[in-house]
């Protein structure tokens, strides 16, 4: 971090890496769409998933928690996970919208050539 506190450019693209490669996987990608629609405990969660056992399922969270991804927190026994959007959201808003808007300008300058 620098020193006002915010991350610098490749402390960003680092982040964006572990997102990256946490959304490669489509088991880690049904993991989030699990916990998009509800939190879960890592035992519905291993329950959402019956092909992988529980010590699988546990080496994904890994990876989707050090994306930032997923958060977990201790109630008793029991950890309560939740989906953390931000990241995604940090993913649209440098990558996503920025082709989106480069494909809608692309569209709109076909449709003027075609007039």
């Amino acid at each position: 971090m620098s020193a006002d506190g915010s991350k610098g450019v490749s402390a960003i693209e680092g982040d964006d890496d572990r997102v990256f490669k946490a959304l490669a996987s489509p088991v880690r990608r049904r993991m989030l769409d699990a916990l998009k629609l509800a939190p879960h405990t890592t035992g519905s969660l291993c329950a959402v998933l019956p092909e992988l056992d529980r010590t699988t399922v546990l080496q994904h969270l890994r990876v989707l928690e050090a994306a930032e991804l997923v958060t977990g927190r201790r109630v008793g026994r029991e950890r309560h996970l939740s989906l953390a959007p931000l990241p995604i959201k940090r993913i649209h808003d440098r990558w996503i919208s920025e082709y989106a808007r480069a494909a809608v300008d692309l569209l709109g300058r076909l449709d003027d050539d075609v007039r």
